[in-house]
């Protein structure tokens, strides 16, 4: 993974009700999607110890340039025509040397609806760079041989793509997406992004670039009894960058780098108030360098975001949906703010099961209390103070009977910490009406 270190640590309150935006949109019933199965992490370690095996034959390393990344792209290629995927090898040229990126398509699915997968496959010169990011590549990789092994066939048209020259970056995935046309880069619903999810000191970071695929993934871990928290230490250094910077919904998870693991996080997670990867861009990241129970996670979290966003339109809630996405910065013991959304074209009293959606980052959820304003004036309490609720990564239902307010108007999200030395923000607000 190619980062420099930025310092910033929220948790998130993920409060989540139905729906939200500026404007309406109608629902519709969910599709049935049918069940990922669980990715053997076995499986995912064998590549990884072919990869190292590459490196140890290919002067430690599998880096931009060097045999050991050619030989690393052969290796995943092979497996991949072998089940019948149809592959291709985009060449590109950085810092003298040829590149490559190997791109990989599950015949069927929409073709106006691709979803992607993807990973880097260079190391950096020092070393094999089996959790930098063979685990990634590793991870999507058997994703990608378990949709062969299950004959999934999927709504959406599925692609995975293993990048080179990441670790100069973000050069591959750069030339993929300036080189392809605009009407291809509309045909692509998402890109999901995997770089290191198997750090020995592992902490469980969900990207929140897009609230769909965040959503995906955090509910995964939610049903695991796994609590996540947004991934900051990566923002805008991996080749999700590549495809945001142009208008592609990206997500992805991480389980971090060079950082150094909080003593509120080794609480969450478990390990030491140490580096999640103290083996990051050095000569010792090997197979010995990988927690098996984070790449065991990781690896069917992917599975079950492949196959839940590639089934068909991800399922709004039943009802119109109102939303504000924009954020609101939350003062430290400060003033209380808001945020609002217009609500028209509902005809009378708003419902007797108002549901209201909040999803706040903020790094004490008890130091809070958050409260929702009808347009009469209104308060309706969601949230009181809770000195003792320290709970992070909460995804509640709100449903307030509000039916003696009419409905159109301005509603708003009103929130106030009220103790010292954290910080935070509202990340959405929502109003679904039934």
């Amino acid at each position: 993974m190619s980062l420099s270190a930025r310092q910033r640590v929220l948790a998130v309150v993920g409060v989540t009700l139905t729906g939200l935006l500026a404007g309406a949109v109608p629902a519709a019933t969910a599709p049935s999607v049918a069940a990922a199965p669980d990715i053997p992490v076995a499986n995912v370690k064998q590549h990884l110890a072919d990869l190292q095996s590459i490196a140890s034959a290919n002067g430690g390393n599998r880096a931009h340039g060097r045999a050991g990344y050619k030989a690393s792209i052969d290796f995943v290629k092979a497996k991949l025509d072998a089940v019948g995927y149809t592959t291709r090898i985009e060449q590109f040229t950085s810092s003298g040397s040829t590149g490559y990126n190997l791109i990989a398509d599950w015949p069927g699915g929409d073709s106006n609806q691709v979803l992607m997968a993807g990973s880097h496959l260079d190391s950096v010169t020092s070393g094999p760079g089996i959790n930098d990011n063979g685990s990634g590549s590793a991870a999507i990789l058997e994703t990608a041989l378990a949709v062969a092994r299950t004959g999934y066939q999927p709504t959406k048209h599925l692609r995975f793509a293993w990048w080179g020259a990441e670790e100069l970056g973000l050069v591959g995935s750069k030339y993929y997406v300036n080189n392809l046309p605009s009407t291809d880069r509309a045909k692509i619903s998402g890109y999901l992004n995997f770089d290191m999810i198997g750090s020995p000191n592992p902490g469980y970071f969900v990207y929140d670039d897009d609230p769909t695929i965040e959503k995906t993934f955090k509910d995964y871990f939610a049903g695991l009894g796994v609590p996540t928290e947004i991934e900051t230490e990566g923002d805008g250094r991996s080749d999700h960058a590549s495809f945001k910077n142009v208008g592609i919904p990206v997500g992805g998870l991480f389980t971090g780098a060079s950082r150094t693991k909080t003593s509120a996080q080794v609480q969450k997670w478990g390990g030491t108030t140490a580096a999640f990867d103290r083996c990051y861009h050095s000569s010792c990241d090997t197979t010995t360098n990988i927690n098996d129970t984070a790449l065991d996670r990781n690896s069917d979290a992917i599975a079950h975001a492949i196959w839940n966003l590639s089934s068909g339109t991800t399922t709004p809630p039943t009802g119109t949906v109102f939303e504000n996405t924009s954020d609101v910065s939350i003062p430290d013991n400060g003033a209380v703010v808001t945020s609002s959304v217009s609500v028209t074209g509902i005809t009378g009293n708003a419902p007797s099961n108002l549901a209201v959606g909040v999803d706040i980052v903020h790094t004490w959820r008890g130091d809070l209390v958050v409260d929702l304003v009808a347009p009469d004036g209104t308060v309706y309490n969601l949230k009181p103070y809770s000195s003792s609720d320290s709970a992070d990564n909460v995804q509640t239902t709100y449903t307030v009977n509000a039916s003696a307010e009419v409905a159109n108007g301005t509603w708003n999200l009103r929130v106030q910490d009220r103790a010292t030395y954290d910080t935070g923000y509202i990340n959405s607000f929502k109003l679904t009406f039934p």
